[in-house]
């Protein structure tokens, strides 16, 4: 066998190529470990849901009669819940770090902590804000399940909670990136797991997170003004 085949055949497998490689295995390992993480410290469970009994049950009368702000109320119990449930899963993943830190890989840079976290931080806003409006619904359904569930199964696939979206075809990715669900959960991921090398490319990042946290944010204040124009305080 010539040196240039023996060369070619054993190039996949030299140990120190495949650990700096782009999208390798202990790079796509530390995503979905991160990626576990993260649905406990920024992930929206509920609150939709408890938006709409709240609104259905008339206990939403007692925030109409006083000077608070129910996003507000709303957000603070979100952020309440998440840190409550991050530290629950975190410390299990920190008793077995030791048994499989030689299998992840994160790239240096102190960039990635800088941009990382206020991703991490409008990531979070973005769903809450998602739930938030969906809980809203129930100002003129009675049921909101359907939409809530719709809306998950987007979430799910499209913030790559089931593979990253960097696999995609290109034409494919690039669409993802104009949607809310791409900077819900990969975009942070990404920063921190090194699948976004371009501190650049992560700051455009978080100003198109900006974008989508101002906008829900104005879609969540016309539905709330709208919906209370249809309420009727029974109950509460």
């Amino acid at each position: 066998m010539s040196k240039e085949i023996r060369q070619l055949l054993e190039a996949p497998f030299n140990k120190e190529q495949i650990k700096f490689r782009p999208g390798n295995f202990g790079q796509t390992l530390a995503y979905f470990v991160l990626l576990i993480l993260l649905q406990y410290f920024i992930g929206a469970f509920d609150e939709d849901y408890q938006i709409s009994e709240e609104i259905r049950n008339g206990l939403i009368n007692q925030f109409l009669l006083k000077p608070i702000n129910y996003y507000l109320y709303r957000l603070t119990v979100f952020l309440s819940a998440r840190a409550v449930s991050g530290v629950l899963v975190f410390i299990p993943l920190l008793v077995i770090y030791p048994l499989i830190r030689s299998h992840l890989t994160f790239p240096g840079g102190a960039w990635r902590l800088l941009l990382g976290v206020p991703a991490l931080g409008l990531a979070a806003l973005i769903q809450f804000t998602l739930a938030y409006c969906f809980g809203l619904l129930a100002f003129w359904f009675l049921e909101i399940q359907g939409f809530v569930i719709l809306s998950y199964a987007a979430e799910t696939l499209l913030s790559g909670q089931i593979f990253p979206l960097d696999l995609l075809p290109p034409a494919l990715f690039k669409a993802a990136q104009l949607l809310p669900f791409y900077y819900m959960m990969y975009f942070p991921a990404a920063i921190v797991t090194g699948r976004i090398n371009d501190p650049v490319t992560a700051m455009q990042g978080l100003a198109v997170q900006v974008v989508w946290v101002g906008l829900f944010l104005l879609i969540a204040r016309f539905v709330w003004l709208t919906g209370l124009r249809k309420h009727t305080a029974v109950g509460g």
